[in-house]
């Protein structure tokens, strides 16, 4: 089985746009916003954020020095060379190693796919997701 490729990295130095994972589900966060410390207590971030894969909005709150779970996007090029009706068959461009993908959740992005298109897939702890169309 491939290395699921996480680092950590703390609370704090998230930030709009970046991801991080919540229950096992790479996430975008949408907004950060931090507490001051109290008397008894450390500053606290409120990180809302949107899942990747299947678009829920989670909501976490935690210390801003806790460690986070980030995952390494791995951007690659590919062709597409079959279509399987909910999913595409695709080659990357680099290691012409071939694998298939679900078709693309945005309708817009989904009428651009056909034949020997180049698109861009994101790899997400070992999870591939067609995020551009070339």
């Amino acid at each position: 089985m491939k290395q699921l490729s996480i680092r950590k990295t703390d609370a704090k130095s998230l930030k709009p746009g970046s991801y991080f994972i919540i229950d096992e589900e790479p996430c975008k966060v949408v907004s950060v916003e931090k507490s001051k410390p109290g008397k008894h207590g450390s500053a606290k971030a409120n990180i809302m954020a949107i899942g990747f894969f299947d678009g829920r909005k989670r909501n976490v709150i935690m210390p801003v020095d806790r460690m986070v779970d980030v995952p390494v996007i791995d951007k690659r090029s590919a062709t597409v060379i079959a279509d399987l009706g909910d999913n595409l068959q695709l080659m990357d461009s680099d290691t012409y190693e071939t694998y298939e993908v679900p078709r693309p959740k945005d309708e817009e992005m989904a009428a651009k796919i056909e034949l020997n298109v180049g698109v861009e897939v994101w790899d997400l702890m070992g999870r591939k997701i067609i995020t551009r169309v070339k």
